[in-house]
């Protein structure tokens, strides 16, 4: 389980788990197909490297989008497998499942972590 830390000191409880595929269940096409839009692979990209692991709600990755929209956008991560996700009050909290994604799809993170958005 992913450290649940926001704040030196303290420690959140994460909240409800929304639905997410097994370990088992990850299909290569599925995840490629979700990381086929750049906005989702820059977020699992951002999620990755800035988070440090913690939890963080989807406004923490700021996007100039309708609220629709972005809500589409984590639903495609979740149920493709990228990211964890939970109902934390009125927020949802998402980290990479980086233990999930290394065991399936070894280097899969490591081609993220290095990829570059197009100019």
């Amino acid at each position: 389980m992913p450290d649940t830390t926001t704040s030196p000191g303290r420690t959140d409880t994460p909240g409800e788990l929304l639905p997410e595929p097994t370990r088992a269940e990850l299909r290569l096409e599925t995840v490629l197909a979700a990381l086929s839009d750049p906005l989702r692979l820059a977020i699992v990209r951002a999620y990755y490297l800035d988070s440090g692991g913690v939890p963080q709600a989807c406004g923490w990755f700021r996007i100039d989008r309708p609220k629709s929209t972005r809500t589409h956008h984590w639903r495609v991560l979740r149920e493709a497998g990228l990211i964890r996700q939970w109902q934390h009050g009125l927020e949802r909290r998402n980290v990479v499942r980086v233990e999930d994604l290394d065991a399936r799809f070894p280097g899969l993170l490591n081609l993220v972590a290095d990829w570059k958005p197009a100019n």
